[in-house]
């Protein structure tokens, strides 16, 4: 089971994550694609996971996982690349096998390897790209029980270290913050920029309960498509100095080089409200003026700060990795058992089979003409007899094996 593992990952650690792009695929094309390369390549088992900054394909198979068989495998699997483009791929692979297969699964699921250290999230995406793997009939019984093991150890991490207790990610922080502010769920959102990080903000809002929401955008589209979303109101940022519909908490988030808030404009946008506002800036350079917060009466959640904040949580998640390496560590060693016992329960399947052939040679053929000269009620009592010792002659070997795995 083990020497048949095998893994082609590609990560921030050995790829520009626009170049990782290129390798994912849209779900309709999976099943297709992989069976091809399963048979192509004589592949008995494939797993295929892909991230925003990962993409891995977890294999089961005799084959020799070298320079010429990625060169196979990005050809039959990416038709559309160029030469170029397949040779590229093979040799900037990261390729794990045996052993080291099983510990990278459990380093990814673990959040070990991630870009973020205790990001929970990859757990999930480890068991939905296995089951989806299951349900397309690409995996079987090794990837199961490597899968099984692999989900099992990273709930023991998430459960037993604080790997994952204090978020590391700007967004969530300022969400946390924000969150302590008591601020109310009809509060008005005004947002300037729809990229990334102001998305994902007002994402968490929306879970949280808000849903009073304008956003301005230098590209209109990309603010018409995040107010859909939201359910809101979507503007280009050229019309920002005459909205006239005031706000409780504007966060901003864009990729200028200069202030776009000064305290002039963000006194039009309160429309002569008096009230204490909350402002959120998570761009770098700021977006919102210094002078705007001794200006007016705000409570400001910055950049700087929540920087700060999840350096300092980044730095306490990894006080908490020799915790982790030692359950991985035992979890690496539980994987080499559990392969053992299931070569064993393998190997041992033909011997249900023998046993009951034995029994039949026994009672048709060689004792068949003794067997005959027996009462039914003889008969009945050998036949119990012989059943009961068929089933502990079926259980012994097994038992046998596993005592004997055990000890050595």
């Amino acid at each position: 089971m083990i020497k048949e593992l095998h893994t082609i990952a590609f990560t921030h650690r050995n790829l520009e994550v626009s170049k990782i792009g290129r390798l994912h695929m849209e779900q309709d094309a999976v099943q297709h694609r992989f069976q091809v390369v399963k048979e192509r390549l004589h592949i008995d088992e494939i797993m295929f996971l892909s991230t925003c900054n990962r993409v891995e394909f977890f294999l089961v198979t005799n084959e020799l996982v070298s320079e010429a068989f990625l060169l196979d495998f990005f050809t039959a699997l990416y038709p559309e690349f160029e030469s170029e483009q397949v040779h590229f791929f093979a040799e900037n692979a990261f390729v794990y096998s045996k052993m080291e297969a099983v510990n990278h699964a459990l380093r990814v699921a673990a959040s070990i390897d991630s870009l973020v250290i205790g990001e929970r999230e990859i757990i999930t995406q480890v068991r939905q790209a296995y089951e989806q793997s299951r349900d397309l009939g690409l995996s079987g019984d090794t990837l199961r029980i490597l899968f099984r093991h692999t989900i099992e150890t990273a709930k023991r991490v998430y459960t037993e270290t604080k790997i994952s207790q204090k978020p590391v990610s700007v967004v969530s922080i300022a969400y946390q913050r924000l969150v302590g502010m008591d601020a109310p769920k009809n509060a008005r959102v005004l947002a300037i920029g729809a990229g990334v990080t102001n998305t994902a903000m007002l994402r968490f809002l929306k879970k949280h309960g808000m849903s009073d929401f304008v956003i301005f955008n230098r590209t209109l589209e990309k603010a018409v498509a995040l107010a859909e979303e939201l359910g809101g109101k979507a503007y280009p940022l050229s019309e920002l100095q005459a909205y006239k519909g005031g706000f409780d908490i504007l966060v901003s988030c864009t990729g200028s080089e200069e202030v776009i808030i000064d305290e002039n404009l963000y006194g039009q946008l309160l429309n002569g409200d008096t009230n204490p506002k909350i402002t959120i800036d998570l761009a770098l350079p700021n977006d919102i003026s210094e002078h705007v917060h001794t200006t007016f009466p705000t409570r400001s959640i910055s950049i700087e700060v929540l920087q700060r904040i999840s350096d300092s949580h980044l730095a306490e998640r990894s006080q908490e990795v020799m915790h982790v390496e030692q359950i991985l560590e035992e979890a690496n060693n539980e994987f080499r058992n559990i392969a053992k016992l299931r070569a064993i329960e393998i190997a041992m399947r033909p011997v249900p089979q023998m046993v009951k052939d034995i029994r039949a040679a026994a009672f048709n053929e060689i004792f068949k003409n003794e067997l005959d000269q027996l009462d039914p009620s003889s008969m009945e009592i050998l036949e119990k007899v012989v059943g009961y010792m068929e089933k502990k002659y079926m259980s012994m070997p097994m038992i046998m094996a596993k005592e004997i795995m055990f000890k050595s």
